[in-house]
């Protein structure tokens, strides 16, 4: 009888060294800044400066990458954003 190969801390390791993910909120034409920066403070529970501060890049750079984690996390916020109106979208870091 063949012993089967240790699998599982190949797996640990690979889940372990997943690299974050990124949540990105994309600039519209719908949304008011002031809406936007709302948002972050209400749902991010961020500071007003820091709210404006992110607000401003996705408004000037067209987009701003609000915050990082785990997959579950970021797609959970890019569900909230969506049902606050605003586009956002997901990404691995490099």
């Amino acid at each position: 009888m063949t012993a089967m190969p240790d699998v599982l801390p190949e797996v640990e390791t690979a889940s372990t060294s997943e690299k974050p993910w990124r949540l990105i909120v994309w600039n519209d034409p719908v949304n008011l800044m002031s809406y936007v920066a709302y948002v972050f403070r209400s749902y991010f529970g961020f500071t007003a400066e820091k709210a404006e501060q992110l607000m401003l890049q996705v408004h000037h750079d067209g987009f701003c990458a609000v915050r990082s984690g785990s997959r579950e996390a970021i797609e959970s916020d890019v569900q909230a954003m969506h049902g606050f109106g605003l586009n956002a979208t997901m990404t691995q870091e490099a």
